[in-house]
This record gives structure tokens, sequence and C-alpha cells, in this order.
């Protein structure tokens, strides 16, 4: 075989529409065929297959030969015009294969979600404790977005920013791609006025008070943790509620730092409470939803990009004390 040794031209931009529908609020997932021998990175190339399935069986080494056999046999993996591959398919270089991501026998989340408010533009939603705002791990069908669009059939549904699945309250999603932007630079110019809750132990100071730090990616992937340098981070740390050693917590983040809210109740002394991941990464609970992260976004605040209208939303969830 004839090694191309040099780096594979990226696919378009503009890249191809779905030819599958949404299938159960699920819209169809992606992946790019590279040329064989490419190089992915220096020192680095592609393989050579033969055919689909050899592809897939290195792409995707965690399904079974025999299920994936038997969705190219049931048609579930098409090309970009929606043709069906068949195992046996020649490997085709430089296209996609379009797909649906299943997952068998996937939980079902015994929580539902509350809509608090929806136009042609917005949806915002009060989301539940445990639920991934969209597909991951185990979790498709059940993802908050996944759930919207199969609510409203509207594929174009999008979500305008982050919430961990452990937090709950109040989260916007786009439901017109025309105007998803608009909303996105709310959050990107600090436009929008976020408070959130949170039940921590209770320590004594002088409220409320800003606290600032350099957060930086952490191992495993998906933890961050403090670091020596420049803040990156800031919140605003208030004490609404004293009860025993508990007490709950307003919080005010002025940046949107991923786990920002949980790693500095953590280094401030009083981390929240039922946290799996800060101060200790716990093992997984699977499908036990007895002990919730005690972190809620209560408000949400700004001035409608479409409409110039302010807006308030509140949750309507509450954490006990």
């Amino acid at each position: 075989m004839t090694i191309n040794t040099k780096r594979e031209k990226k696919p378009s931009k503009q890249k191809p529409a779905s030819p599958l529908p949404m299938r159960d609020g699920v819209s169809s997932s992606r992946v790019w065929l590279p040329k064989c021998g490419s190089l992915k990175q220096p020192g680095e190339f592609y393989g050579h297959w033969d055919t689909v399935l050899d592809f897939l069986l290195e792409r995707f080494p965690f399904i079974p030969e025999d299920i994936l056999r038997e969705r190219l046999a049931l048609g579930g993996m098409v090309d970009q015009h929606g043709t069906p591959y068949a195992a046996d398919t020649p490997y085709p270089e430089a296209s996609f294969l379009f797909y649906y991501r299943e997952i068998p026998d996937e939980p079902r989340i015994p929580f539902q979600e509350t809509i608090l408010f929806k136009n042609d533009h917005l949806i915002v939603v009060d989301k539940p404790h445990f639920i991934p705002v969209t597909p991951i791990g185990r979790f498709v069908k059940e993802s908050l977005l996944s759930r919207l669009k199969h609510r409203f059939q509207i594929e174009a549904i999008s979500p305008i920013h982050r919430l961990d699945r452990e937090t709950a309250g109040v989260m916007l999603f786009s439901c017109d791609a025309d105007f998803r932007g608009a909303y996105q630079n709310l959050f990107q110019n600090r436009e929008v006025r976020k408070t959130y809750e949170a039940i921590a132990p209770n320590i004594e100071r002088e409220y409320p008070f800003i606290y600032r730090s350099n957060i930086v990616p952490s191992e495993p992937f998906f933890l961050q943790k403090e670091a020596p340098g420049e803040p990156n981070a800031e919140t605003l740390v208030d004490r609404v509620e004293v009860k025993g050693d508990l007490a709950r917590y307003r919080l005010k983040p002025v940046t949107g730092r991923q786990h920002q809210l949980r790693i500095h109740m953590t280094a401030l002394g009083c981390p929240i409470l039922n946290d799996p991941f800060y101060p200790e990464l716990l093992a997984n609970k699977g499908e036990d939803y007895s002990a919730p992260l005690q972190l809620l976004a209560k408000t949400l605040e700004f001035t409608d990009p479409i409409t110039g209208e302010p807006q308030f939303f509140e949750s309507q969830l509450r954490l006990e004390l």
C-alpha cells in the first residue's frame, strides 16, 4: 500500500445536511470517512479499510460486530444522499456516514422538565437534577435536548448555554437557528445576569464577598482544578440562610468556567452538598437518584436581543435546607 504523506484536506465547513430525519427526538450523527493512509498528525497515519464494516469495527471498537452488521443490514447507516451502506460496501474514502446513535436498554430518568416560556425563537426550561442537557454516555433519548425535540417536533432546537447534568434550574434553548447566535452572544458578552442557590456547610465570615481564581483542566478529563496564575473565574458569594451546620448560599458567577461554582465553594472550605466530583471524585452511583447535588440555577435575567424586551425567569424548584 502506498502511504500518502500529505496532510489530509479537511472536509468543507459546509457539511452536508443529514439525509436521515429526526427519530424520537434524536437527530442523526455523522462520522467522516478519511482517506486511507492520510496523515492525522505528524507521525500518525490513518489505516486502510477494504469495506465500510472494517472501518466501523476500528472506529467503534466498543460495539460488537454482530450489532454493526445488523444495523448495516437494516439500512441504518447511509451516505450523504441517503443510500444505505452494506457490510461489504467498498470503503468510500473522503465521505460521510450518517447513523442514529442507539443505546440498548437506555435507563429512564424519572424526572420531568417544566417549560417556563416558549415563543418562536426561545424555549426556557426548568431542568431537574440528573438530566443531561445533550446526549452523552448511556443517555440519548433521555437527554433534555432529545426530550425537547421530541416534545415540540423541532429539530433546530439547540442549547444556548451549559448546565451540568448534576445541576438543576433555568436553561435557555434556541428553537430557530437564524437567531441562535444572538442569544449565544448574550452569554459571551456577559449580558446575562445569573443567580444560583447552593446548600453547603456554613462558614463564618463577612458576606457578601467576591472570590476569584484561575481554573484549568484536570484529570480525569471531565474535572477542573485551581492553579496559580491570573484569575479567569469570578463569583459573588452571599449567605442568605443558616440552619445548624448548613447554609443556603446565593452565588452570582461573573464568568462561566466549567464547574466554576463547585470548585469555588470547595476552595472556600464549604463544598456543595452531595457533589460527586469535588472535593473528591466519588464512584458512579448508577441510577441512584437519592442525593442530588444541592446546586440550583435559580434565575436568569437579560434583554431579549430579538424583541428588545427585558426577560426574567425563575426556577420553580427549591433546595431544602
